[in-house]
């Protein structure tokens, strides 16, 4: 069976047997007239007024905006909210990267996300979620933790999010709240959100927000300082914009929500022995942080035991920055990397990535195809370098003996599979 993987831009044709059940999203189509579907819905929005007829000439306006590890089409979604502000002076309105704990995008970086004109004629932000200066404190969560978030944002009159939505792996969903924090918190305020005790909750996982604890907070923490207005799109595999969701930001992320669910969650009946999977290709695939959401999109459907084939092409590395890769080798094994994040007081950015890699390996062998890392590199994060997937697949098909079965994930987690049993949807790894 011919097979196209979503890996970088440009994918990866395999072969797999032909018994291999293969799980991709429902397809939708995307919108024939996106920036028509657009303007509809700025000036029909969910639970609020037009955009237009809200914003004030003389609003001092914040356009929050995702950084580059996202597939957000913000170069064809901001050009037509900013048409919508034509009556606001542009030297009004800062469009502010939410970068979270994650590095700045270069100036070439943004000019391709925004496209030229936008970086040209507008004032650009970069949240620096370690600049003290350059964040408001605004009390504690109900968990006791502590809120800060961007200056800029929350001195603005009239404050709009955008972003995309999709299943989360900790956070139930993207989109919505998670536009703030993460992504325009403060170091602190990301790292107790993300820590392991929230993170070890089995409701802190794909597609649910009941009970998920880390989804709580982020909602918390935007209605303390609340976006006035929020535009949410969903994307197919081609990053065709399927649907928009604007307004108040609950009305409109919760009817995203029930969308995106609908065209990503797929029930299985059984685990397998072998899973082959993507991370979605560029720029989901950009390095192996990402990853991880691949992994574990198919650690949720793997026998215990088991194997995961993951092809991600790793662009950028491991990364070079942050403490995910000082934390998988100072672990060292599974065992390691779970007792040394639950340490008394162990607070590391980064502690987060470390402890659903350590989940996902938990479960099952990971091989690893990615033209971004050297073979030293996948062992040193624990992992098997894989050089062909055709010949590890069939090898872990024969190492499994007969009968051994196989699930393809072509576009990663843009399939969230979860088995149909009690739970099971609210299951951990």
């Amino acid at each position: 069976m011919h097979i196209n993987l979503k890996y970088g831009i440009d994918g990866l044709d395999v072969n797999v047997p032909d018994c291999a059940d293969v799980i991709v999203p429902h397809r939708s189509p995307g919108l024939g007239d996106e920036a028509g579907s657009l303007r509809f819905a700025l000036r029909g929005p969910r639970g609020c007024t037009a955009l237009a007829e809200r914003v004030k000439p003389n609003d001092k306006v914040v356009v929050v905006f995702s950084d580059i590890t996202r597939p957000m089409p913000s170069d064809r979604v901001l050009p037509v909210v900013l048409q919508e502000l034509a009556h606001v002076p542009s030297e009004n309105i800062v469009l502010l990267n939410a970068l979270g704990t994650h590095q700045r995008n270069t100036p070439k970086e943004l000019e391709r996300m925004l496209g030229v004109e936008i970086v040209r004629n507008y004032r650009i932000e970069q949240h620096d979620a370690w600049d003290r200066d350059g964040l408001v404190y605004l009390g504690e969560s109900q968990a006791g933790h502590p809120l800060w978030v961007n200056r800029l944002y929350h001195e603005a009159t009239f404050r709009i999010v955008t972003g995309f939505i999709e299943p989360h792996i900790f956070a139930g969903f993207s989109g919505g709240p998670k536009g703030v924090l993460p992504g325009i918190a403060g170091i602190d305020t990301i790292m107790a959100n993300h820590s392991p005790a929230m993170l070890n909750s089995p409701l802190a996982t794909w597609g649910v927000i009941e009970g998920n604890p880390v989804w709580q907070e982020m909602h918390e923490m935007a209605l303390a300082c609340p976006p006035d207005f929020l535009v949410n799109v969903a994307l197919n595999a081609e990053r065709e914009i399927t649907a928009v969701f604007a307004g108040e930001m609950d009305a409109a992320h919760s009817a995203g929500r029930s969308f995106v669910s609908s065209m990503a969650m797929t029930p299985v009946s059984h685990r397998y022995d072998v899973v082959l999977v993507t991370n979605s290709g560029y720029p989901l695939d950009i390095n192996l942080y990402q990853t991880v959401k691949g992994m574990s999109s198919a650690a949720r459907i793997v026998r215990p035991g088991g194997a995961i084939v993951v092809a991600s092409q790793c662009r950028y590395g491991i990364p070079d920055y942050g403490k995910y890769r000082e934390l998988v080798v100072q672990g060292g094994s599974v065992q390691g990397i779970q007792e040394l994040i639950s340490r008394p007081g162990f607070c590391e950015h980064d502690m987060w990535e470390a402890q659903l890699h350590a989940g996902v390996l938990a479960r099952a062998a990971v091989h690893l195809y990615a033209d971004g890392l050297s073979d030293t590199q996948i062992r040193e994060m624990l992992l098997e370098p894989c050089h062909d997937i055709e010949t590890t697949v069939n090898d872990l098909l024969c190492e499994f003996g007969p009968g051994a079965s196989l699930c393809v994930l072509p576009e990663g987690p843009q399939t969230i599979p979860y088995l149909e049993e009690p739970c099971a949807s609210q299951g951990g790894l």
